[in-house]
């Protein structure tokens, strides 16, 4: 019985520090030491706050794309296309989703040739 008695403690101890990492609505998640989201990025979440629960949770992501960095919005239900953003807020593309699912085609080497994956945000609604 004491042989198991370690992995409780891990277990405890885990379980402790992943609580620890909830994020607040409205706020992009500390992500080690790359670079704050730019603003419009938390307009982005408010935004998306905004509207109704989705399936799969709504959520940002960033990424480097032909060497600059870019934020994607997978989307969220059936017909609806993703959204690729650049650091200025303005949309580049929809890499996915639509009607067809491969979204509207101008970018579409997108999921071949990012990089450097980095979650901001996950609705936790």
């Amino acid at each position: 019985m004491s042989l198991f008695r370690p992995w409780r403690i891990a277990i405890s101890l885990s379980l402790a520090s992943l609580a620890g990492c909830a994020q607040a609505p409205g706020q992009a998640p500390a992500q080690g030491p790359a670079e704050a989201p730019p603003a419009f990025v938390y307009q982005l979440i408010a935004r998306l706050e905004s509207e109704a629960t989705t399936n799969p949770p709504g959520s940002i992501w960033s990424y480097n794309y032909h060497g600059q960095v870019v934020y994607y919005v997978p989307p969220t239900c059936c017909d609806v296309p993703s959204e690729l953003y650049d650091t200025e807020g303005k949309l580049i593309c929809a890499p996915d989703g639509g009607l067809t699912g491969r979204g509207d085609g101008k970018c579409a080497d997108f999921f071949a040739v990012r990089t450097e994956e980095r979650r901001i945000w996950t609705d936790n609604r």
